[in-house]
């Protein structure tokens, strides 16, 4: 799987975890380069307070376009640390 937007590639994995049709990319997968971390946090009633990065590409910003949580329930803890994509970026 791989995550682009602005045509580059974010992330890049064979071994992203789907939860509720997103695909979530393993930490290690990322290209660090284009996140930067985010103020945002939401709860979901099941995962956990999950974070958010703004992902820059060539000078455009996309605001909070990729969470992740960092300290899942336990139901999610499958997806510690790895990262979902949404606004615009292309999961193929």
């Amino acid at each position: 799987m791989k995550a682009i937007w602005n045509g580059e590639v974010l992330a890049d994995s064979n071994d992203t975890v789907v939860v509720e049709g997103n695909h979530y990319f393993p930490p290690s997968t990322l290209h660090l380069d284009f996140f930067k971390k985010s103020d945002k946090h939401t709860v979901c009633p099941w995962k956990g307070t999950a974070s958010y990065y703004d992902i820059e590409v060539d000078g455009k910003l996309n605001k909070d376009a990729a969470w992740f949580y960092p300290d899942p329930s336990s139901a999610a803890s499958n997806v510690r640390g790895y990262v979902a994509f949404w606004k615009g970026v292309e999961v193929k």
